[in-house]
């Protein structure tokens, strides 16, 4: 039997790599981002992270260095070094305006009665609880009327004949506008990705990244699990978004008061009859390697 010479171990982080962007590649052509466009993507965040986590210290980083670590052509780093950034600040303060708006009507004891429900707000008050004072404790920078429109807009909240704004199940599953939708995308993803890189390149991983994973199961059987998930996952979530509002009111004016985190859940299902999973195709290529 002939075992074919071990490859790199770049080749093998490649072969990784092609499972970890299939579903990506899905969503990139869904949004109409063609090939061509993610290859300038791609080489552009070559050398920008080259730049940025790769440079010797006291050494200035050249054109020349970034294209021998990169591969990326010397003219095409000059090109992206030399650009300016796409601006999304408008679309990222009305995300992070809406997200802050109802984590605090969830967690604040202002807005929560006394299970922990979020309260019916008038819309305006003379004193006490009120969505414009909701919204004014989060950010004065956007019209508590803006930010009402494009919850009623989302099917996220409801506004009765008196005024009063009751706040809807809907929250709880995410954003039904598209903007939003990307920009949770990148983020959670995006920082999840950024927990797990950094376990993968450290000696001991840092970050708390675990799964449950069972194959063989009966459709009726993972509707429970994923029903069971779903009861666990929103315990964690409410309990934790209540307890990091409360540390954050304590937090606002030291001067230490500079990291985020973020806490996700997630639940995946397939059937696995219908299309072969990535692990699945390791174990396919593995068996290849092996000739008689």
């Amino acid at each position: 039997m002939v075992r074919r010479v071990s490859e790199s171990r770049a080749s093998v982080f490649g072969r990784v790599i092609e499972g970890l962007l299939r579903p990506l590649v899905r969503a990139l052509i869904s949004q109409g981002v063609t090939a061509p466009a993610l290859y300038r993507i791609v080489k552009k965040l070559y050398v920008d992270v080259a730049e940025k986590d790769f440079a010797i210290e006291g050494a200035r980083q050249t054109d020349s260095r970034i294209s021998v670590l990169t591969g990326v052509h010397r003219r095409d780093v000059k090109a992206f070094r030399e650009g300016a950034d796409g601006d999304d600040g408008a679309v990222r303060e009305k995300v992070t305006t809406i997200a802050s708006v109802l984590g605090k009507w969830l967690a604040d004891p202002a807005y929560t009665d006394r299970n922990g429900n979020a309260l019916t707000l008038p819309r305006t008050a003379s004193r006490g609880a009120s969505f414009e004072a909701l919204v004014s404790s989060v950010s004065r920078d956007i019209r508590p009327r803006t930010v009402l429109d494009e919850l009623v807009n989302q099917g996220l909240v409801r506004v009765d004949e008196r005024e009063r704004i009751s706040l809807d199940t809907e929250a709880f599953f995410g954003p039904a506008d598209t903007d939003q939708k990307i920009h949770f995308f990148a983020e959670n993803v995006g920082d999840h990705i950024a927990a797990a890189v950094e376990n993968l390149l450290a000696d001991e991983p840092p970050f708390m990244e675990r799964a449950v994973f069972y194959n063989r199961l009966s459709p009726k059987s993972v509707a429970e699990l994923e029903e069971a998930a779903r009861t666990h996952g929103m315990e964690a979530l409410t309990a934790l978004n209540t307890r990091a509002n409360a540390l954050q009111n304590e937090d606002l004016e030291k001067a230490d008061g500079t990291e985020r985190f973020r806490f996700g859940v997630f639940f995946y299902r397939e059937d696995e009859a219908a299309g072969e999973t990535l692990s699945t195709n390791q174990a396919k290529k593995g068996a290849n390697d092996e000739q008689d």
